[in-house]
């Protein structure tokens, strides 16, 4: 959690896989704010897991922007979620992986930046060789609660963290 003057502090929350986590927050993100967000991250793994494209469209605001980790950008919930359909059954089938929160930034109260490690693992969610990720989320409070308004997938070398 930050101090009155905003500064960077590391607060033990529960990351995106329910565990205690230390999670670096720079500036001013209360409790519930931070719940709402790694609450946002949690749905995101939780459907990305299940290969469930249209609770994966549902983290993202309607006018969301999106980089995977292959470069392609994406605007819209509309064109996230169809887009991801097709890759959950064909190339992302057997991909599985755990998104833990790592850094909070507050930019506004109603908006913070949201570093995210992505571990592969199996089906079961236990870690596998392979490409790790590093994400960053913007994730804003909208009329239909918070969102991710933009953000980018990088892929990690093996060996790499995020």
């Amino acid at each position: 959690m930050a101090d009155a003057a905003g500064a960077e502090n590391t607060a033990d929350t529960a990351g995106a896989t329910g565990a205690a986590e230390g999670v670096l927050v720079v500036g001013e993100v209360s409790a519930d704010t931070r719940a709402a967000v790694i609450g946002v991250v949690e749905a995101l793994e939780k459907a990305f897991n299940a290969k469930d494209p249209v609770a994966l469209g549902e983290q993202y605001g309607v006018r969301a922007s999106w980089t995977n980790a292959a470069g392609r950008r994406l605007d819209g919930r509309a064109a996230i979620t169809e887009f991801a359909a097709p890759a959950m059954r064909g190339l992302l089938a057997d991909s599985f992986a755990r998104y833990q929160v790592v850094k909070l930034l507050a930019i506004t109260p109603d908006v913070v930046a949201v570093n995210v490690a992505q571990t592969p693992t199996d089906r079961g969610g236990r870690p596998v060789e392979g490409a790790h990720g590093a994400a960053l989320y913007v994730i804003a409070r909208q009329d239909d609660g918070w969102k991710i308004a933009a953000g980018q997938n990088t892929a990690l070398e093996p060996g790499a963290t995020a």
